[in-house]
C-alpha cells in the first residue's frame, strides 16, 4: 500500500473512528494490550498502531479483535446518524470597540440549518441598559463572559458579571444588560432555539 493509498484510507475511515471504538471496548472489557495481544495473536505494538489510528486495520485482523469483544464488524462501520461541525477560526475584531455605543453581535454558527442551539458573540457598550435579542419564552440561554465587567438585569434583579463568569437562565422575565466598565464587555451568548428543526 503506497503512502497516498494509506493517506486516502485513513481519510475515508476517520468518520468511524476505528481506533476510538477499539480502545473504549478494550477498556470496557479492563483487558491490557498486553492480554488483548495474548488472546489475538497480535502484537502489542500493532493493536497499539490500530487504537492510536496510525495504521489502517484489514478486515482479517479487524475480525479477529471483533471476535474476541463479542461484536459484529458492523460495530466499527455503523453510520453515524447525525455529525455537524463548525468551527469559527481567530474571530476577526477589526473594527470593534471603536463606537463605545453599539452593540456588536457576530453569529458563529448561522451556516448551520436545523442548528438546534444559536452562538453569538456580543460586544456590549457602556452607557443605559439595554435588552439583548430575546430568546423564545422559556429557552435555555447561556453566557459567558469574555471580558467584563458586565451588569445584568433580570426582571429587577441586577447581577454583576465579570470575565470568566458563567450563566446559566431560563426565564421568562425581561432582561437587560449593559457594560459596567469603561470599555464593552463581550459576551459569548448560547441560546437554545425554540423550534430547532424548522429554524432556517
Amino acid at each position: 500500500m503506497t503512502m497516498d493509498t494509506r493517506a486516502t484510507s485513513q481519510q475515508l475511515l476517520a468518520p468511524y473512528s476505528i481506533g476510538l471504538k477499539l480502545r473504549n471496548l478494550r477498556n470496557q472489557k479492563q483487558l491490557t494490550l498486553a492480554r488483548l495481544a495474548k488472546e489475538t495473536s497480535l502484537s502489542t505494538a500493532l493493536l497499539s498502531k490500530l487504537e492510536t489510528d496510525r495504521m489502517v486495520p484489514t478486515l482479517p485482523t479487524l475480525a479477529t479483535i471483533a471476535g474476541v469483544y463479542g461484536v459484529g464488524l458492523g460495530h466499527f462501520f455503523a453510520e453515524p446518524a447525525s455529525h455537524v461541525l463548525s468551527i469559527t477560526r481567530q474571530l476577526s475584531t477589526h473594527g470593534r470597540g471603536r463606537s463605545r455605543e453599539e452593540t456588536f453581535t457576530t453569529p458563529l454558527n448561522s451556516a448551520i440549518p436545523n442548528r438546534r442551539l444559536d452562538l453569538i458573540l456580543v460586544d456590549i457598550p457602556p452607557g443605559p441598559l439595554n435588552a439583548p435579542q430575546a430568546p423564545g419564552p422559556g429557552a435555555a440561554t447561556a453566557l459567558h463572559v469574555l471580558a467584563g465587567p458586565l451588569q445584568l438585569e433580570i426582571g429587577g434583579q441586577r447581577e454583576s458579571l465579570h470575565s470568566g463568569d458563567c450563566l446559566y437562565l431560563q426565564s421568562q422575565l425581561p432582561i437587560s444588560w449593559r457594560a459596567s466598565g469603561k470599555s464593552p464587555a463581550r459576551v459569548l451568548v448560547v441560546t437554545e432555539r425554540e423550534h430547532a428543526s424548522t429554524a432556517p
